[in-house]
């Protein structure tokens, strides 16, 4: 009885074998899948964009209105620290140093691939990357630096409430 089963069973599968495009079937099943894109990570695209606009805004701080345009990005409250030019508690404080300091002077760019973006539970996100600067004057962009923004978002509104500008270094 065994050996009988075995032998439909092997008739079977040898008649499929045979019926037009069941053995292509077969094959293309075997075949490796092509890679499937990585899914879109919504909070990345969202702070992406965010870190996009608030420094073309800061890149022409130049011009008043875009000064005022990047220091609408920024909570009242926002603590900017900085470790060569220190600490600064108030966005009226860090826009005042941007104003003296960037506009007019350098433009930042951030680094290709270097930003990751992490969820903060019932507040926001961490933005955490390596942005470097670059002279108007010359063009060289002759130095780099570490940074971590924190955004906080209510509604549909989101602020900077927190930024780390570290490790600042020349740009070999």
């Amino acid at each position: 009885m065994k050996d009988m089963n075995k032998r439909v069973a092997s008739m079977l599968v040898l008649s499929l074998l045979m019926l037009p495009g069941f053995s292509a079937a077969i094959a293309a099943s075997t075949q490796p899948l092509p890679p499937t894109p990585a899914p879109a990570d919504p909070l990345f695209d969202r702070i992406s964009a965010l870190d996009t606009a608030v420094f073309d805004a800061f890149n022409h701080c130049s011009s008043p209105e875009q000064l005022q345009l990047h220091a609408s990005y920024f909570a009242p409250d926002v603590e900017f620290y900085h470790d060569r030019g220190g600490v600064t508690w108030t966005r009226d404080a860090m826009i005042a140093n941007t104003a003296k300091n960037v506009c007019g002077h350098f433009r930042r760019e951030l680094v290709p691939g270097s930003l990751k973006v992490y969820p903060i539970k019932d507040f926001g996100a961490i933005e955490q990357g390596v942005h470097r600067f670059c002279q108007f004057d010359t063009g060289d962009c002759d130095g780099i630096a570490d940074f971590v923004i924190v955004w906080r978002r209510q509604g549909d509104k989101w602020q900077i409430t927190r930024v780390l500008s570290y490790g600042h270094r020349p740009n070999k």
